[in-house]
C-alpha cells in the first residue's frame, strides 16, 4: 500500500502539491508569515525545486494507497557526510509509519552512497518543530544549535542533529 520511488523533474509538481499541504501547517506559529512566504517561495519554487536536483539533492517520493503522501530530499555534503534537507507527510497521512520508511530510505541511500565503514547523516530542525521528537526516535541527537541567516533579514533558528550509519 505503500510505494516510495526516486523522483524526478517531472514530479516536481507533486513535491509542490504536497508541500503545499505540509509546509505551513508544519510552521504555523513557529514563523511568521512573511517567513513562511519568503521560504516556501525560496526552497519550493519549480525554478528552485529543478536547482536543487541539478545540484544533487536526491528526492523520494511516497505513494500511499496510490495518492501522494509525503517526500524526503538528502544530499552529499563532505566526505561521507550527507545532509537530509527535507522530510514532509501530508497531514492526513502522518501516524501510518511513512515518515519512517521515507528516513530510513534516505540512510540507505547515503549507506549506498558512501565509500567509507560509516557515514554520516546530518539535518537542520527548528528548535520548536515537534518533528524533533521523530527523529530523536530514529536515533538522531542533537550535534549543534544555531541562528543561521536565510536572507531577507530571516534566520532558521535550529538544532542540527545527527546519526552515525554503519555501512556493513
Amino acid at each position: 500500500m505503500l510505494e516510495i520511488k526516486l523522483a524526478t523533474r517531472n514530479d516536481i509538481p507533486v513535491i509542490q502539491e504536497i508541500a503545499n499541504r505540509t509546509w505551513f501547517d508544519t510552521y504555523a506559529g513557529i514563523l511568521s508569515e512573511e517567513q513562511l512566504d519568503y521560504m516556501f517561495d525560496m526552497m519550493y519554487s519549480s525554478r528552485s525545486l529543478d536547482n536543487q536536483m541539478e545540484e544533487g539533492h536526491t528526492f523520494y517520493l511516497a505513494s500511499y494507497g496510490s495518492k501522494p503522501s509525503g517526500y524526503v530530499s538528502i544530499e552529499h555534503d563532505v566526505d561521507n557526510v550527507f545532509h537530509l534537507q527535507k522530510l514532509y507527510v501530508d497531514p492526513s497521512f502522518q501516524g501510518l509509519g511513512i515518515g519512517d520508511r521515507l528516513i530510513h530510505t534516505a540512510f540507505e541511500h547515503a549507506r549506498r552512497n558512501s565509500d567509507g565503514a560509516e557515514c554520516y547523516v546530518e539535518l537542520n530542525v527548528n528548535r520548536n518543530n515537534k518533528a524533533l521528537e521523530f527523529y530523536k526516535k530514529v536515533g538522531m541527537e542533537i550535534d549543534r544549535q544555531g541562528d543561521f541567516p536565510i536572507g531577507n533579514g530571516f534566520y532558521m533558528c535550529d538544532y542540527v542533529m545527527k546519526i552515525r550509519l554503519d555501512n556493513k
